[in-house]
């Protein structure tokens, strides 16, 4: 399908990046027609990404943590139609007010909501009804970037951008969530037969970090969300961090020595979860899939579902879908460290690290909190990352389902320690005291 081919076209280096990100919203003049075209760019790799899958797909929800594809094209519209048109498009008709009770996400603020567990239940309206939705929404915005006046695009375009950056945030869930309700399908269904993941670089060795204060953050150029600022100076510690991610061979060696079955290894809530989820492997690995000969030959039993259906394992490729739990019980059975977000931060800007970007998140010792100064911004909108600093870890670079145009060295993604539906690997650092 042309959907899945334009899907495989994000994860290639060479992609044409000209339509997006966005020019900066604070040039004059404005140039309107780059940001409609940044806009449709966005809206269209949405509707890419859910073109391979039938309505059924697009209906169901595997666990609470995940959403129903057509739930994401309808909350990322409601999001532009709630924050963008009804605010700044005088005489906007609102496609559906029913629809916001049904579409909001989290933002108390704006009213209430569906419960999360419950959005698999949301049988109408129905997918081709979310299409007309969509459509509705992105004439109305069409219109309003054509003809808003240039003051009143000030306040537009910082709406429109972050509207922009939040839906490839849902693109990237779109594909991570229709993966795991796949893996629960015993058919092991393919969203895309051709798929494979990218061949990592992996260079070898270690870079070193240089001990000393560095700054942190956002630099004030382009777009970045509210938890990467304010930028601020850090001690870093020094030592040195790997230049590649960790292999699933190596992998293979930790599960060899009983990794998942050491308790000494594992961080008390972590082997409490691993006990409870009957960890043995990475998530969506099993034995499955694998013939008889290659059991017999000693070849690797394990198999993964993947994009592609279930696959042997490629012991070259980078280990995915593993929580920051096995993440830290790994470095301890290594006998090294997680970088800090801050050490991967620096590294990452000098150019010290292989695959950075484009293959897995990498999860990182540091928690998930504000840095000094912190203000979430005023309104709604202010709920966007600030009431989540609590409980969970900073994952770092990017992974093989984020949207072309959305990474950054300074962006800080954050999931809970226990999860592992998302792309996340590690790499290993040293620290020196």
């Amino acid at each position: 399908m042309a959907a899945t081919a334009a899907f495989r076209e994000i994860q290639d280096v060479a992609t044409d990046r000209a339509v997006f990100p966005p020019p900066s919203r604070n040039a004059k003049p404005v140039d309107r027609s780059a940001w409609i075209a940044a806009f449709h760019h966005v809206r269209d790799e949405t509707e890419r990404r859910a073109g391979p899958l039938s309505p059924e797909d697009q209906q169901v929800q595997s666990m609470a943590d995940a959403s129903p594809t057509k739930w994401h094209r309808a909350h990322t519209t409601w999001f532009f139609e709630q924050f963008l048109l009804r605010e700044h498009l005088p005489g906007y008709a609102i496609y559906d007010e029913r629809l916001h009770y049904l579409f909001n996400s989290y933002y108390v603020a704006a009213g209430p909501r569906q419960p999360r567990i419950l959005r698999g239940l949301i049988t109408r309206p129905t997918a081709d009804d979310v299409a007309g939705y969509r459509a509705h929404v992105d004439r109305a915005v069409d219109a309003l970037l054509s003809q808003a006046s240039a003051s009143a695009l000030d306040a537009i375009l910082p709406v429109l951008e972050i509207g922009l950056y939040h839906e490839q945030q849902h693109q990237e869930l779109l594909i991570t969530d229709i993966l795991h309700a796949f893996a629960q399908n015993p058919l092991g269904p393919a969203y895309d037969a051709g798929w494979r993941f990218p061949r990592p670089v992996g260079a070898e060795g270690r870079s070193d970090i240089a001990r000393g204060i560095v700054p942190i953050g956002h630099t004030g150029e382009g777009f970045s969300f509210d938890n990467e600022s304010p930028r601020h100076e850090v001690l870093i510690q020094g030592g040195t961090i790997d230049r590649a991610l960790v292999t699933n061979a190596q992998w293979l060696a930790f599960m060899a020595d009983g990794g998942y079955t050491r308790p000494e290894l594992w961080l008390s809530d972590g082997w409490i979860a691993a006990q409870a989820e009957g960890w043995e492997a990475p998530g969506y690995w099993r034995r499955d899939g694998v013939s008889e000969a290659e059991e017999i030959s000693g070849r690797q039993a394990w198999a993964s579902m993947t994009l592609a259906g279930i696959q042997p394992i490629d012991p070259t490729l980078p280990v995915t879908h593993i929580s920051y739990f096995e993440a830290d019980a790994y470095a301890r059975w290594a006998g090294r460290d997680l970088p800090t977000e801050f050490e991967w931060e620096v590294a990452a800007r000098e150019d010290k690290l292989s695959d950075a970007f484009g293959l897995v998140w990498q999860w990182t010792r540091s928690a998930y909190t504000a840095y000094p100064g912190y203000r979430p911004v005023d309104g709604a909108l202010g709920e966007y990352n600030g009431k989540f600093m609590s409980n969970q870890f900073v994952l770092r670079g990017s992974s093989v389902a984020t949207a072309q145009g959305h990474a950054r060295v300074e962006y800080r993604n954050f999931f809970y320690p226990h999860q592992r539906w998302q792309f996340t690997g590690l790499r290993l650092s040293d620290t020196r005291i």
